[in-house]
């Protein structure tokens, strides 16, 4: 049974953590856009360390779980039987924007195993351990399905069998992720200091997402209150360490633009290859006709110097 008092507080909703509320779920969503296109556009996650894909992804269905076993959530849901919808639908607002981020990181997930680079004739297999390998790509993915499955089949079994020891699991489940998500930044700031460049990572997400997360913390706080201390610290966590490879990110991005170079492509470039710049690598992308482009730089020169060549043969 709903609590009486909590459907009646329901019913009276703040329209200020209202619309913050709902500017926040937006922000989500298109915080993340950027980060989807730019592997697309690539169409290589060259620069994403799996590690940092695994725990993210781990770390999201972890709070994804922690906040729909939490007692507040469940009686925000059976209040929705009572209240009006627009009020069911401001109530039930954090939950989905937890939900919204764990997909929007799965899918990310999917895209980074889809563009995984693999060899090419054009780009033979780098040397064994200097670069994740595609079966690593396979294993993150199949750890982050099945840790999904269990932790969701654990849930339900506690929400249908032990209903009153959810909030122990709520708990627990928002430690785990606090944990994941305190350790997911420090693989991917390796990655970035090891390549130099950022990849296939995505900096205008993390412009929006850095910021984002205190705020997003602050607005679960104020519907949770101090008891849902495990659905919103886990954000003030990610914010400050997001913010430690946004700032690494920035700095290699201000240094390319300092010290542009042009030199040929290492080997190929397959899925968007790399470019060995006065010792550290930089970005390659292909056009629809597969040449390499530079990034912020100049098409490859092989098709031009044979067009060049065929032009001189008929004259």
């Amino acid at each position: 049974m709903p609590s009486t008092d909590r459907c009646a507080e329901l019913a009276s909703p703040s329209y200020g953590n209202l619309g913050l509320s709902v500017v926040i779920l937006v922000g989500i969503l298109v915080s993340y856009l950027p980060q989807h296109h730019r592997i697309v556009r690539r169409r290589s996650s060259e620069g994403i360390s799996p590690y940092f894909v695994l725990l993210g992804t781990t770390s999201g269905t972890c709070a994804f779980a922690n906040i729909l076993v939490l007692p507040t959530s469940r009686m925000d849901l059976g209040c929705c039987k009572v209240v009006s919808g627009f009020e069911c639908f401001s109530a039930l607002l954090g939950i989905a924007q937890v939900g919204v981020q764990w997909l929007c990181f799965s899918v990310i997930l999917l895209l980074f195993l889809v563009y995984f680079p693999r060899a090419t004739p054009l780009s033979p297999p780098k040397p064994a351990g200097s670069h994740p390998t595609y079966r690593t790509a396979l294993t993150v993915t199949l750890v982050c399905v099945v840790h999904a499955a269990i932790t969701f089949i654990i849930s339900l079994s506690f929400v249908l069998l032990r209903p009153s020891s959810t909030a122990t699991l709520a708990n627990i489940l928002g430690i785990l992720a606090t944990i994941l998500a305190s350790i997911q930044y420090f693989p991917q700031l390796y990655t970035t200091w090891q390549l130099k460049a950022v990849g296939s990572l995505s900096i205008p997400m993390m412009l929006i997402q850095t910021p984002g997360s205190f705020l997003w913390a602050w607005s679960l706080a104020a519907r949770l209150g101090s008891s849902g201390w495990s659905a919103w610290g886990v954000y003030l966590v990610t914010g400050c360490l997001q913010g430690s490879v946004l700032s690494l990110g920035i700095y290699y991005e201000v240094l390319k633009r300092k010290n542009p170079t042009k030199t040929k492509v290492n080997g190929g470039a397959g899925n968007g290859g790399v470019l060995e710049t006065n010792g550290a690598p930089a970005e390659t992308e292909s056009d629809d006709e597969g040449r390499h482009v530079v990034e912020g730089g100049d098409v490859e020169q092989g098709r031009d110097d044979e067009r060049t060549a065929l032009l001189r043969n008929e004259r």
